[in-house]
């Protein structure tokens, strides 16, 4: 107890400050912010150039190379590159008004498969019955509206009696995911996994100038567009913003704060719903339990890196869409395990996440810290 004691006290009595002294950084200029992810990528290619020297023998620059060529090597893996760009991105612009409230969304993933089931549903019951223009209505505003529903039931419940809405909305996705195996044994009875196109062939889209994936584009960038000035300009946007900071203040000043849980993740499911008509009934024309892919989770991290930002989470979705397609390009040309594309991307990812740490807060030690009190 004494030796904890006289470690702890100066020479002159004083309390001594720890060896390191973490304190947050208010202000962080642009340029400074850039320059320390900057940092932390490079950081990132050099260990995982080391690790491909050890392992594998091969150049890292050849290594480095296959990822871009995964993503961008031609037209048709530009396409897409885009087409998984603009889901995920569509799905991160869903979670961000629930973030920025502080309503912590995890069920973006089973709001998508609830989605695309409703899409599939209409597609399966309703096609050859009704017109296609009619049918694709139809599948629209069912995908939407079984989204929002996704989103409302754990915003009601929290809303009213203050539930978790971190369990609500993950144990949502496995109820979606049941009701889509309850699809797959009607729909197909061969009891393959995946109900496909040549089960739901009716409500196609037509593809816009030869590209199918260039519906999705256009509605993302909308989309996009519209997410910002919502959350910056709105009205809405204002509420969501004063109710994260602090539900008490936002009722002090009048804002009646289950309504704006509840509209924020109708909103939020909406979006989602609309993913989950894009990914079935424009793109692959099929669904499955693996329909989403784990987008809804990445899509966290896609806004979380963001800032909230929508228009900065177009360029953390390509960085994540980009690592996920050369990782793959990476496997096939190299003949390696998917676990060394897998360790390699999650070494980058592990980097860019690990900087937010030194851009938010600023190491200091001992000796550094008593200097600055001298002077």
């Amino acid at each position: 107890m004494n030796d904890v004691k006289k470690s702890e006290v100066g020479k002159h009595g004083q309390k001594r400050e720890p060896l390191i002294h973490i304190t947050k950084r208010v202000g962080v200029p642009i340029w400074k912010s850039i320059m320390i992810r900057a940092i932390a990528i490079g950081a990132a290619l050099v260990v995982c150039g080391v690790l491909t020297m050890l392992f594998t023998g091969d150049n890292p620059l050849s290594i480095y190379a296959s990822f871009f060529v995964g993503a961008f090597g031609d037209p048709q893996k530009i396409w897409f590159t885009m087409q998984n760009l603009v889901i995920l991105l569509g799905i991160a612009l869903a979670v961000t008004p629930a973030f920025k409230m502080k309503f912590w969304n995890t069920g973006a993933e089973g709001q998508v498969l609830a989605g695309g089931l409703a899409t599939a549903m209409c597609m399966f019951w309703l096609g050859g019955k009704i017109p296609d223009w009619f049918l694709i209505i139809v599948m629209l505003t069912a995908g939407v509206a079984a989204g929002m529903l996704w989103g409302i039931l754990p915003a009601v419940f929290k809303a009213k009696w203050n539930t978790n809405e971190t369990l609500f909305t993950l144990m949502m996705n496995y109820v979606a995911i049941q009701l889509i195996e309850w699809f797959l044994k009607i729909a197909d009875k061969t009891g393959s996994n995946t109900v496909g196109p040549t089960v739901l062939k009716y409500g196609w889209l037509p593809d816009l100038f030869g590209q199918k994936y260039l519906f999705n584009i256009i509605v993302v960038a909308a989309l996009t567009v519209f997410i910002y000035i919502y959350l910056k300009y709105s009205k809405h946007g204002y509420e969501i913003s004063v109710v994260g900071e602090s539900e008490k203040t936002a009722r002090y000043i009048g804002i009646n704060v289950p309504k704006v849980i509840i509209r924020t993740m109708a909103l939020s499911g909406a979006i989602c719903g609309l993913m989950g008509f894009l990914l079935v009934g424009v793109t692959s024309h099929s669904i499955s339990a693996d329909t989403a892919g784990g987008r809804g989770f990445t899509a966290i991290m896609v806004s979380w890196l963001a800032q909230f930002n929508p228009i900065f989470m177009v360029l953390t979705s390509l960085l994540l869409v980009f690592l996920g397609r050369g990782a793959e390009e990476v496997s096939t040309k190299f003949d390696l395990n998917q676990s060394f594309s897998d360790i390699v991307t999650g070494i980058i990812l592990f980097f860019i996440i690990g900087c937010e740490f030194f851009i938010r807060y600023k190491v200091n030690f001992r000796g550094h810290h008593e200097k600055k009190e001298n002077n």
